[in-house]
């Protein structure tokens, strides 16, 4: 499973960590505790929009810049989940076949007429 709040949490340690801050810096501007800013940038923590933009400000960057980087990581996560998928199981249906009736019967008529309508609300 994919976490958000871990990547998240790795998006913002490669900001602090490109501008080569400490934490105890980081989150002295974001007036939040040490400890807590940790846990965020290991995903132990989910980070509220109001810290979010805490700590975004105290590294000078913008939140659009985070969640996008956040939205890449999380594209490419995706992908890589759908490659250790086995073809069988990207062709397992997901509903199991229905035996239809046999013509003539009197469930044969009903069956026709929901076809009917489910066609006119697929469409």
């Amino acid at each position: 499973m994919i976490l958000l709040r871990r990547l998240l949490g790795d998006v913002l340690r490669r900001q602090r960590q490109r501008q080569g801050r400490t934490l105890r810096e980081v989150s002295a501007a974001a007036r939040v505790s040490l400890g807590y800013l940790s846990e965020v940038e290991r995903g132990q923590k989910e980070a509220s929009s109001e810290l979010l933009s805490a700590i975004c400000d105290a590294l000078d960057v913008r939140m659009s810049e985070v969640m996008r980087e956040v939205s890449d990581e999380l594209s490419l996560a995706e992908l890589a989940a759908m490659a250790t998928l086995s073809e069988g199981d990207l062709l397992r249906p997901v509903l199991e076949p229905v035996p239809l009736p046999a013509p003539g019967s009197d469930r044969a008529g009903a069956m026709s007429s929901k076809a009917a309508a489910m066609d006119v609300v697929a469409a």
